[in-house]
């Protein structure tokens, strides 16, 4: 178990032990996986957190990296949504899984809360009997899993939001007042946001207080002319006093790690994750300005995702967060022009 999850997830940030993590889990990654000591073999550490070797996310649709091991066990791989066809593959391990399962209900919990109860996800159960497989959108809504008294999916087709079950919604708003939803931006829209519920079921969903939890897919809400005022809007007017949005970025190549914005409008960094932002052209870390964002993360045992440079642009935000949250904050902006759309992180 990494010592940082011991921590406050946004607490006193602890840089040295960070460090000393991701210098020891590079140097395990380069000794089981030829694929990547072929492109880092002659890294020989790092004294800062930027000198530390990234591998662009792009590579993972061309290449299943996996680091072998005696004490390690791959399983399942995860799969990315993608508007090309081409999918990231990241293979999971057991290992990984367990700190990574344990990140995210951490990270989670803060924005969302401790209290257990019942989880409604907009997707289908078939989702989950993919032999070997595992999709981003289903692995997302099982993230919340350990926050959930029980769990139920509401579609009946997995790609067509007008399935949704209305009487699956019915029998769970007759069990408890306090409910969480999961889908990704754009099916939580388009099932629940925009859609005419009949008025019985529209008044006892009133009397509930959701927390609805989305990540992911906001092209497609862009090309629907749906803005985040006007979506928070539109959930919280189907839902009771007390209800609130968590609106969560997140990649599978960072499986675990997941960047909740904050009331404030910031995405907040763990203590055991690091963001660096760097120029498109030099690849020079910036304090200031705008640039591609690299995620760092001490949880990938099976495979050297632990430290990725994304297309997506976002700038760092200096000074203490009005939200009370310490350590790194940033701006989640766009993505590098003229790059694939992607399908589960796209903003």
């Amino acid at each position: 178990m990494s010592r940082l999850l011991e921590l406050p997830p946004f607490g006193q940030p602890a840089p040295d032990l960070f460090l000393s993590e991701m210098n020891a889990l590079t140097r395990h990654h380069l000794a089981g996986c030829p694929e990547y000591a072929s492109i880092w073999g002659g890294w020989e550490g790092a004294e800062r957190v930027q000198d530390l070797p990234f591998l662009h996310v792009g590579l993972f649709k061309r290449l299943a990296l996996r680091t072998r091991g005696a004490d390690i066990s791959h399983g399942r791989e995860l799969l990315s949504s993608s508007t090309s066809g081409t999918s990231s593959r990241i293979v999971l391990d057991a290992t990984s899984s367990r700190l990574q399962s344990e990140s995210t209900r951490l990270i989670l919990q803060d924005f969302v809360g401790g209290l257990s109860r019942p989880l409604l996800i907009l997707d289908s159960a078939a989702s989950l009997r993919r032999r070997g497989e595992l999709s981003a959108r289903t692995a997302a809504a099982l993230s919340l899993q350990p926050l959930a008294s029980e769990f139920s999916f509401l579609l009946e087709d997995a790609e067509d939001p007008s399935s949704l079950r209305l009487d699956r919604l019915e029998c769970a708003l007759n069990k408890a007042p306090d409910l969480l939803v999961y889908g990704f931006s754009w099916m939580l829209w388009l099932a629940w946001g925009s859609r005419a519920f009949p008025q019985p079921l529209l008044e006892t969903m009133r009397e509930k207080r959701f927390c609805f939890v989305h990540s992911g897919g906001w092209k497609k809400l862009e090309d629907l002319r749906v803005d985040s005022p006007t979506f928070d809007s539109a959930l919280l007017s189907r839902a009771g006093p007390g209800s609130k949005v968590v609106d969560f970025y997140g990649l599978v190549e960072q499986v675990g790690m997941v960047y909740p914005r904050c009331p404030e409008g910031f995405r907040h960094v763990p203590v055991w994750g690091e963001v660096l932002i760097r120029d498109s052209h030099t690849l020079e870390c910036l304090e200031e300005g705008e640039g591609q964002i690299q995620l760092l993360n001490p949880l990938s045992w099976g495979a050297p995702y632990h430290s990725v440079l994304t297309e997506d642009l976002g700038r760092l935000v200096p000074g203490p967060c009005p939200c009370g949250r310490q350590g790194k904050r940033f701006l989640l902006l766009g993505r590098v022009p003229n790059v694939e759309v992607r399908g589960c992180a796209n903003v």
